[in-house]
């Protein structure tokens, strides 16, 4: 793909070329390709044919001009055609097959384009239902004089509601979403109501990102709309007409209630502002509807209006978080637990004096906290891996289940130890089961059998049993004659030689010792 020129520079060429500059010279000045600038006019529609008046250098002769349009004589029949709303296609066929004309269809479009550039389409005026719509801006307020003679500056917020031109005022020391959400919110409820849409400007208190097509409003703005039930309509971008009605009542508020007066402070001046909307602005006849503001809006639109909700907005604070490596996120030096997948992930935390909410990268809420104090955790069950919860937080009813997995005696010890031990003997019911990953459950069970007919609930006498091997106790039956066993006079007389063979002052030793 060639090259392209930045639009400041194809801007040049083409103004150079109406003002009949050969391409050479524009090639020369702009430090491009002569190639270059003849294709910018091409593809602009410019070629030499379709210039409007002849150039520098032409000589008049009897013959046309060699720069005059081929549409020229066919100008008003073009015009007309485009008054009855053909196309430049439909317009070149009914020329070549009506008229006989010879030129090519590109010169019929230059020729349509240049004329709708030159007669532009009336703008429309919409009107709306009652209740229907607010417009909604800021303005420059009066200013403010501190008793030191310092003057502070101050903006104008205000909303007209677009049938009845009722409107609300207030002034506040910055365009803050803050600021804005509650003037808006006390119009809401100075009206009695709420219009089904917003119009506003791309004020960054309340638009992200403006876009005609899909404009990014303020997450905060757009739940307060969600709380009202309103829907908010930014209009294009660096198009005040499209919101005349605000534009018009803005300079109406500032040339005819504030023009020439200062305020010693922001409640002074909203206090005149509510004294002027309702002596002044609302019995007021309006130019354009010659009807009372303020008798339209009580008679027809404020009955119109959607009603209002049981409370206020709940004004919240939000911004992003990361999860930290033990599941939670910080806010307001407290923590909250987050579900274990979005462990070290982004999250968006809102948070107001009563509870904290915590949304994906969807927006999409996955917790909610009630508010605790600085310095404390908020974790919630769910939040906590199961590889990550411990048997003692499990408790005693999940321990033994467990356990009867290993066996019928296994669970029996278990059981015994819970009844005689209690909490304490959670932890020694944890032992046995991780004794698992080194024994066969069989194994465990019959060492349980072993330990527990000695009266042996101690972990440490299961671990013994397993390790030794011990097998199990066996009740034998007592025999008086047996092969193996002697008799006891074999006994008595052994015990006879060994002392008679026995040295003398062993033999002593042995009678002191007998007596």
């Amino acid at each position: 793909m060639s090259n392209r020129l930045e639009m400041s520079k194809v801007h040049s060429v083409l103004h150079l070329r109406r003002q009949g500059w050969s391409f050479v010279r524009i090639a020369s000045e702009l430090g491009i390709h002569r190639e270059t600038a003849s294709r910018y006019v091409r593809e602009h529609g410019q070629q030499d044919a379709g210039f409007d008046g002849p150039k520098p250098t032409q000589v008049h002769t009897g013959s046309p001009a060699v720069g005059r349009s081929a549409c020229e004589p066919f100008r008003e029949i073009i015009l007309a055609k485009l008054s009855q709303g053909l196309s430049a296609k439909r317009i070149h066929q009914d020329l070549a097959s009506e008229h006989g004309f010879a030129g090519s269809y590109h010169s019929v479009r230059r020729c349509v384009r240049r004329q709708e550039a030159a007669q532009p389409l009336p703008f429309r005026r919409i009107e709306t239902k009652p209740g229907e719509e607010a417009q909604v801006d800021f303005g420059t307020g009066a200013p403010l004089v501190t008793p030191d003679g310092r003057r502070k500056r101050t903006h104008l917020f205000r909303i007209v509601l677009s049938y009845s031109r009722k409107a609300y005022s207030e002034v506040v020391p910055r365009q803050t979403t803050e600021n804005f959400i509650r003037c808006l919110e006390n119009a809401f409820w100075h009206f009695g109501g709420v219009p089904k849409t917003l119009v506003i400007d791309n004020l960054r208190a309340a638009v992200s990102k403006a876009d005609w097509y899909e404009p990014e409003i303020n997450r905060k703005f757009q739940s307060f709309c969600d709380h009202y039930g309103t829907v908010v309509l930014p209009t294009r971008p660096r198009t005040p007409r499209h919101k005349g009605k605000i534009e018009a009542g803005v300079k109406y508020t500032q040339n005819n209630g504030l023009k020439g007066r200062t305020f010693g402070s922001l409640n002074e001046q909203n206090d005149y502002l509510h004294q002027w909307e309702t002596t002044v602005a609302d019995t007021r006849i309006h130019g354009t509807t010659q009807r009372q503001v303020g008798k339209v809006f009580v008679e027809e639109e404020r009955p119109a209006l959607a009603p209002l909700p049981l409370e206020r907005f709940p004004f919240f604070h939000e911004g992003q978080r990361k999860v930290n490596r033990d599941g939670h996120i910080e806010v307001d030096r407290s923590y909250y637990s987050t579900p274990p997948e979005y462990f070290g992930r982004a999250v968006w935390a809102r948070w107001d004096s009563r509870l904290v909410r915590i949304f994906n990268h969807r927006h999409e809420q996955i917790a909610m906290h009630v508010k605790i104090d600085p310095g404390r955790f908020s974790t919630q069950d769910a939040h906590v891996a199961p590889e990550k919860i411990s048997g003692v937080e499990r408790g005693a009813e999940w321990l033994l289940k467990k356990a009867s997995n290993l066996g019928e005696h296994a669970d029996q010890w278990a059981q015994s130890v819970i009844r005689g031990r209690g909490i304490e003997g959670i932890r020694t019911v944890m032992g046995l089961l991780a004794l698992a990953d080194k024994h066969a459950p069989q194994d465990i069970d019959q060492a349980c059998q072993i330990a527990a007919g000695y009266g042996a609930f101690r972990l440490k006498n299961v671990r013994k049993l397993l390790n030794r091997q011990v097998p199990k106790q066996e009740q034998l039956e007592f025999m008086e004659d047996h092969p193996i066993i002697r008799p006891l006079d074999v006994y008595g007389e052994l015990v006879r030689t060994a002392l008679a063979d026995a040295p003398r002052h062993e033999r002593a030793l042995h009678s002191s010792s007998s007596s």
